[in-house]
């Protein structure tokens, strides 16, 4: 099955950048008090796909420079087209063999990604080589087993119909993605006084259709899934989502949804 596609920056946007847009603001808020970063920093965006924590980190730590590098030529494209600004640069690089010198960055990040990467503990010794000594690396996962229901009621729906799909389940692809196993990763990796926190937001879609259509894209785990269905299978999720999705009585639909933080330093 063709999953976890990013080959439209547009597209993945509409199903994932306005909830990543939100979840980034508050990363960028608990990163700031709890690594105390001041303006002027140099910072890299691992996996940034179509650019919204790098716009975040523009608008909300006043860096010297922020470079973002994705391997998806398609998801750079739009993010230069839509986040360029006079310090940001944008990059088609393999995260695992970054083309920069060693200690060239302050502040290393990473949003939604991190669980995606084959091999995530050499991703951190590579994100370590290229900050100085000293600065921090910090990354975001959604909480697929828990926490983020707007993604859960979709595998929910799409296990009651199609049991196959049990296996392609983010919550069990990505076990790495709690506090715990979040934690154990930064302390096999050596980074110093790591720290994990909880961040909350609530998606809000206006209606039915407004939670469905982005699926539709192919962008990501669960709209991948689901590009590969017939059209009878879709149907039948569809409507088991309509049906167990919480409309309040104008159509709104309300989830709330969490990713895990952690973050530490190089030594």
């Amino acid at each position: 099955m063709a999953l976890d596609q990013w080959t439209s920056g547009a597209d993945y946007d509409r199903w994932m950048g306005r909830w990543s847009r939100l979840v980034a603001r508050e990363f960028l808020a608990w990163l700031n008090v709890t690594a105390d970063l001041p303006a002027g920093l140099r910072w890299i965006d691992l996996c940034c796909g179509s650019g919204v924590l790098t716009e975040a980190i523009v608008e909300r730590a006043s860096p010297a420079s922020v470079v973002g590098v994705d391997a998806s030529p398609q998801q750079i494209e739009f993010a230069r087209r839509q986040r360029s600004s006079a310090n940001v640069a944008f990059e088609i690089s393999d995260v695992m063999s970054l083309p920069f010198a060693d200690a060239s960055f302050d502040v290393a990040v990473s949003g939604l990604s991190l669980n995606y990467l084959p091999d995530p503990l050499g991703a951190l010794g590579e994100f370590q080589r290229v900050i100085r000594p000293g600065g921090t690396i910090a990354a975001y996962v959604w909480d697929y087993e828990q926490g983020v229901r707007f993604v859960r009621e979709f595998w929910d729906a799409a296990m009651a119909i199609d049991p196959d799909a049990a296996a392609l389940d983010q919550a069990r692809r990505f076990p790495i993605c709690t506090p715990r196993e979040l934690g154990a990763l930064f302390a096999r990796a050596k980074l110093k006084e790591p720290a994990t926190q909880a961040l909350n937001i609530v998606t809000r879609f206006t209606s039915f259709d407004d939670y469905w259509e982005p699926i539709l894209g192919g962008q990501g785990s669960a709209p991948g899934y689901l590009a590969t269905l017939g059209p009878e299978t879709q149907s039948k999720i569809r409507d088991r989502l309509r049906a167990a999705l919480p409309a309040s009585s104008t159509g709104t639909i309300e989830l709330p949804a969490r990713a895990w933080a952690v973050r530490g330093q190089r030594p």
